[in-house]
């Protein structure tokens, strides 16, 4: 088995593969990189059990084969490589050679079948979507999922499809996000859970690519394929809370502000609140928006005045300023608009403007309980 390729092309495909590997391993194996050649087509996967990544390269090569080769010693030689061709020749000694213009380096290898097989999908359903819709996505929910163990549902983003449009949801009970889409569609009805990791690597690579992401999935597993790569991964099991009913209806009271503002505003403030709660508080009277935060133990305390738009009666409520803080930051929009009912029910915090034709983004986020 022997195949001659580029240094900083193999680099490139493997660093966004090595991101599936774990850095302590239950398999010994899954410390390594399976090489799968065929004549002229190599593909090289890496696997956490969970997570499985592959990515087909075009290469020079007449031999057919498969071996294990250890991913952290690979990564490490080929990032010092100036651009050359490198040859990779499998010995008789288990061990595979590589070829630079410089010098040779052998590195032991293990036998491709110990590698574990992926899944195979039975019947999939599947669904197409544009990378920078997946990206974007990914994006504006992955930060509101939660990482509590005992709450494994709360821990991914659930993906909800049908013929009317695309929803992904993420929270952690203490604030929410649905990002919908009704510009990109499904044929049928389905959703499902998936774990944050895969979606992590997804959202690195879909960012730099224009290309359709064919998304397939069953009950228990999803693959995602585009340009040269495929992501198989398992899904969160469980069924996931019932998101509408958390979102409140009747919200009266309407703050519209400027978002760089107001995120500046807060993050100062939050500064001074209590290390614990990260409590501030938003005063609206008129159109006055009063944003203050204290520390009693410390004698720590900040007070900012905004000029806003607002409709509706005169309010006081609290909120832990870095959840306000993650969602301004993650909006793009010039305005915001907040919109509250009571002191003790969730604000719903939208962005007013440099959103696409027919794409939404609603976050939720719940109010702490103000000391009078």
């Amino acid at each position: 088995m022997k195949f001659i390729v580029s240094s900083s092309y193999l680099l490139k495909q493997l660093q966004v593969l090595g991101s599936v590997i774990n850095s302590n391993n239950t398999l010994p194996i899954l410390d390594n990189f399976l090489f799968d050649l065929d004549h002229n087509v190599l593909t090289v996967s890496a696997s956490d059990l969970e997570t499985t990544m592959s990515a087909t390269l075009a290469i020079d090569s007449t031999s057919k084969g498969s071996v294990a080769v250890p991913a952290k010693l690979l990564l490490e030689i080929l990032k010092t490589f100036p651009e050359q061709p490198l040859t990779f020749t499998v010995e008789e000694n288990n061990t595979i050679e590589i070829s630079s213009n410089s010098g040779k380096y052998a590195l032991a290898y293990a036998p491709g079948e110990e590698f574990p097989k992926a899944v195979n999908l039975d019947e999939p359903s599947v669904t197409l979507v544009p990378a920078d819709v997946l990206a974007t996505a990914i994006s504006k929910t992955i930060f509101a999922a939660g990482n509590d163990d005992l709450r494994p549902v709360m821990s991914g983003v659930f993906f909800q499809f049908s013929p009317q449009g695309l929803i992904f949801v993420a929270t952690d009970a203490h604030k929410l996000v649905k990002y919908a889409r009704t510009d990109v569609t499904a044929s049928q009805v389905a959703d499902f859970i998936m774990p944050k990791k895969p979606l992590t690597i997804l959202k690195s690579i879909l960012s730099t690519s224009d290309a359709e992401v064919t998304i397939e999935y069953n009950d228990s597993n999803a693959t995602f394929s585009f340009d040269n790569y495929i992501l198989m991964c398992r899904l969160i099991d469980g069924k996931y809370p019932n998101y509408e009913a958390v979102i409140p209806k009747e919200n009266p009271n309407k703050l519209m502000i400027d978002r760089s503002l107001f995120l500046s505003s807060v993050r100062r403030v939050a500064i001074f609140s209590n290390k614990t709660t990260h409590q501030i508080r938003l005063k609206i009277a008129g159109a006055e928006l009063n944003v203050s935060a204290e520390d009693i133990d410390y004698s720590n305390k900040a007070e900012e005045r905004l000029t806003c738009d607002y409709q509706g009666d005169d309010m006081q409520i609290g909120y832990n300023s870095r959840f306000l803080t993650e969602m301004l930051t993650n909006l793009q929009s010039d305005m915001i608009m907040l919109e509250m009912s009571l002191p003790n029910r969730a604000g719903i915090l939208t962005p007013v403007d440099g959103l696409e034709e027919g794409e939404t983004v609603t976050m939720l986020v719940m109010p702490v309980m103000l000391n009078s």
